[in-house]
């Protein structure tokens, strides 16, 4: 049996044991103090945000978005409507495995790659918890084949949306303009707000100049949800305030008069009620179809537009450019009497041809034989291009610019719409600081023909037009006539200096030119005086596409269409209380009174009788 050691009482073992009592107790101490300071502020300072996101965890927004305004024209006809419709959408949250539902989807419903790009485009912006349409406006039948596959497809399902419809398609393009899905440059600056499931936006025309009208004010729903996320119960609606319907100047029976017109030619007409500045139409032809811009046009379709000749997405009447041609006389006429450069009795002779002095070159007429000594009303009247070469020698270019000026030449026009283009009108200051060199007398020559430099657009052609016919008084165009409410009315801007200021003899002078082009023997546009009761007062132009050399002639038959000249043709009517302006532009049209002149001479008369040519 071992020996019992003794035990023994070492003050050193003691110690040791008393400091591990106290660290132990200090440990818990400070434990119990971290535990009992969380709890206060869990319960006391940290009370509202918690209890706020315990709420918010319970309780989930759903916006309501709300209705976007319509738009009318001037009779009442719907120009862009609602219509109801049904999108298949998916909640991704609520989706296992991603990859597996869309391909088990596209066995039931056929959805282009396009579509499944774009909803990963969309999914990526938007949160885990939003619904995002991955086929909108889904067939009847294809609505039938989800629906019975629906239990087996977690997260996915279908909503009632309503989808942007156009149902004058082409016609109305570029002036209504569509809308498109947001995209993220646009969700960057969007008021949070407002835009709360929203998912469209309007990208052009109408649509885009007045999104703010157009939009309405998003609404929202508080649902009490349990802890899967499942709605209870709604606790509070804020109903949606609808957009604004907007009511415009334009006449769709004109337009589509107008637009008919231009035949085979590519072009613009635009026509303004001059005694509101009201767009009549606004045709920018060949337009496309807007509609399948609305749910995201495949990128195929898309190039097709992108690549076609005939640039079907481009704006002709509000941004397209081109040299106004003899469509300026008028107003170079105007400038000559003006500035007692000439009066109604001087004569210029038109051999055929101009030259500056100590200068070989030969600006020549349209006529080859030229038209003899010419009045400024014979000049208007007959088109005399020598006339106006000389006139503009004697004007000076500082002149021509001044007095050109004051019609909008140069300028925008101030229409509520976006992106306008304001054309040029030269001056030696343009020239100097765009291209850094001196304007030089055979510029300012060719510059009284409307050729050279000079650059207007059909939009700015028929403004300048409305302004002659207005007695100086200027014409800003627009086309949105009244907003519906009244409270959601833009401010419209102040378009500054309001009167050209003229001697009324010039103008009467310069009108009744004019009114000889149509209605006299010897005029350029004579052809479209008959079976009319009432006077037009009008201008024909042609604008060169291509120079021809010194000594070559013009023959149209052996130039390609697309190099053809320009036809033109500005107008008011009735020529003695003029109610309406057009601008007609029929690209490679050739000669204006042939072409453009019979255009217009259908769109006036439809708007001042009421019967369709």
């Amino acid at each position: 049996m071992p020996e019992l050691k003794a035990f023994k009482d070492n003050p050193e073992e003691g110690r040791l044991f008393h400091i591990r009592i106290f660290t132990a107790f200090a440990i818990i101490l400070l434990l119990t103090a971290g535990l009992v300071v969380r709890l206060v502020y869990l319960q006391v300072v940290g009370h509202q945000m918690y209890a706020t996101k315990a709420k918010e965890n319970s309780i989930k927004i759903e916006p309501t978005v709300a209705p976007r305004g319509i738009i009318y024209d001037r009779r009442g006809n719907v120009l862009a409507d609602n219509i109801q419709t049904y999108s298949l959408e998916i909640i991704p949250e609520q989706v296992k495995d991603l990859n597996d539902t869309l391909t088990r989807l596209r066995q039931i419903i056929s959805i282009p790659d396009e579509k499944i790009e774009q909803f990963h485009k969309l999914r990526i912006r938007q949160k885990k918890y939003t619904s995002i349409p991955i086929l909108s406006n889904i067939t009847a039948e294809e609505l039938t084949r989800f629906s019975v596959a629906r239990p087996f497809f977690q997260g996915v399902d279908v909503r009632v949306r309503q989808l942007r419809n156009y149902p004058f398609g082409e016609l109305t393009s570029h002036v209504v303009g569509y809308v498109g899905r947001i995209n993220e440059e646009e969700m960057k600056v969007l008021p949070v707000e407002e835009y709360r499931g929203s998912t469209f936006i309007g990208k052009l025309g109408i649509e885009h100049s007045y999104e703010t009208e157009l939009h309405g004010k998003t609404g929202y729903s508080e649902i009490e949800v349990n802890v899967q996320g499942r709605p209870l119960k709604t606790l509070n609606e804020v109903d949606p305030v609808a957009g604004a319907n907007l009511h415009l100047s334009l006449d769709i029976e004109l337009q589509k008069t107008a637009f008919d017109a231009l035949e085979k030619y590519n072009g613009a007409v635009v026509a303004i009620e001059i005694a509101t500045g009201g767009v009549l139409t606004f045709v920018s032809k060949p337009g496309f179809d807007p509609n399948p811009f609305v749910v995201g046009i495949g990128a195929a379709a898309y190039k097709e537009l992108q690549k076609s000749q005939d640039q079907p997405l481009y704006n002709r009447a509000l941004r397209g450019l081109y040299p106004p041609g003899s469509t300026i006389k008028p107003f170079m006429a105007l400038a000559g009497l003006e500035n007692n450069v000439v009066n109604t009795r001087t004569l210029l002779s038109c051999p055929g041809f101009y030259q500056l002095p100590n200068d070989s070159h030969h600006y020549r007429d349209w006529r080859k034989g030229g038209h003899g000594p010419v009045n400024v009303s014979e000049a208007v009247t007959q088109s005399c291009d020598v006339y106006f070469y000389r006139l503009a020698s004697m004007l000076g270019i500082d002149r021509m610019h001044s007095f050109l000026s004051q019609f909008g030449f140069g300028k925008r026009t101030g229409i509520d719409l976006t992106d306008e283009k304001a054309g040029l009108l030269p001056s030696r200051e343009w020239k100097l600081r765009r291209r850094n060199q001196a304007w030089f007398p055979g510029e300012t020559v060719i510059s009284g023909i409307g050729q050279g430099y000079n650059l207007v657009t059909p939009l700015q052609l028929s403004r300048a037009t409305a302004t002659l016919a207005n007695n100086g008084k200027i014409v800003v165009p627009r086309l949105v006539e009244r907003v519906d409410p009244p409270s959601l009315t833009r401010e419209v801007r102040n378009p500054g200096a309001t009167t050209v200021a003229l001697q009324p003899n010039n103008l009467k002078t310069v009108i009744d030119a004019m009114i000889n082009v149509v209605h006299s023997a010897r005029g350029t546009a004579q052809r479209i005086s008959g079976g009319i009761n009432y006077h037009i007062a009008g201008k024909t132009g042609t604008a060169q596409v291509i120079n021809i050399k010194q000594n070559a002639s013009y023959n149209e038959s052996q130039i390609a269409f697309k190099q053809r000249d320009h036809a033109l043709f500005i107008s008011f009517a009735p020529a003695e209380n003029p109610k309406i302006a057009v601008a007609v532009i029929a690209e490679n049209g050739g000669h204006g009174g042939a072409v453009a002149a019979p255009i217009a001479a259908k769109v006036i008369k439809q708007y001042l009788t009421g019967a369709n040519p």
